[in-house]
């Protein structure tokens, strides 16, 4: 049986998913406390079980509400924020996540002004500490943190390359690879940062014989 070749399968991912969960929300550039504060709160959302989408429409509801920086969230009450995640969707786990995003507000703003910038620098840029001092935030754990390590590690240059375990086991169901150094043979810069989120994706959607299928025909 025909395989398709490993430049045929990178070319379908990135052309499926074209952009990262991050990109989806607007967050490209990573070079401000708002936008750094954001990621965080997706990957808070993301990292509960709930559907992705789910997820992202909840943390659109939230930055529509304006509350982008970790002190208009911590200002906004725990009614306004669960109303805001139940009418989004998130309902399933909306009044205690909304604790959460006031938690981890309060707490960045305590150690940090609200600024991960500072988290990163007391962690001396090294990604094991910044593992570490990430998870003090209340709701996010090793799974919320590898959200973050994914999109942050394109402003973050001490995290790349990373892929985290799902992506590398996607990747090996793939062909592609089983290892974060095979998939930095294959894409670099933003193009491995959108492949690595692209596996995710593929194995969230369950579109593994699709996307086969789809680069074969590229051959």
């Amino acid at each position: 049986m025909a395989k398709p070749s490993r430049q045929d399968l990178v070319r379908e991912l990135l052309e499926r998913y074209p952009r990262t969960y991050g990109e989806d929300l607007g967050l490209r550039h990573l070079d401000s406390p708002s936008a750094l504060f954001r990621l965080l709160v997706m990957a808070l959302l993301m990292s509960a079980r709930i559907r992705a989408s789910i997820a992202l429409d909840a943390a659109r509801a939230l930055f529509d509400r304006r509350w982008t920086t970790a002190k208009a969230m911590a200002e906004a009450s725990w009614a306004e924020r669960t109303r805001v995640l139940n009418r989004s969707g998130y309902a399933r786990y909306d009044e205690r996540t909304s604790r959460m995003l006031g938690d981890t507000s309060d707490f960045l703003l305590e150690h940090y002004r609200g600024d991960l910038r500072r988290l990163r620098e007391e962690a001396g840029r090294d990604p094991s500490a910044e593992r570490r001092l990430l998870k003090r935030c209340k709701g996010v754990g090793d799974v919320g943190v590898d959200i973050f390590f994914r999109e942050a590690q394109r402003a973050w240059s001490e995290l790349y390359p990373f892929a985290d375990a799902k992506a590398v086991q996607a990747a090996g169901r793939l062909g592609l690879g089983r290892d974060v150094a095979d998939l930095r043979r294959l894409a670099s810069g933003d193009d491995f940062v959108r492949l690595v989120s692209a596996l995710v994706r593929v194995d969230l959607d369950r579109v593994y014989d699709d996307v086969r299928g789809q680069a074969l025909r590229r051959s």
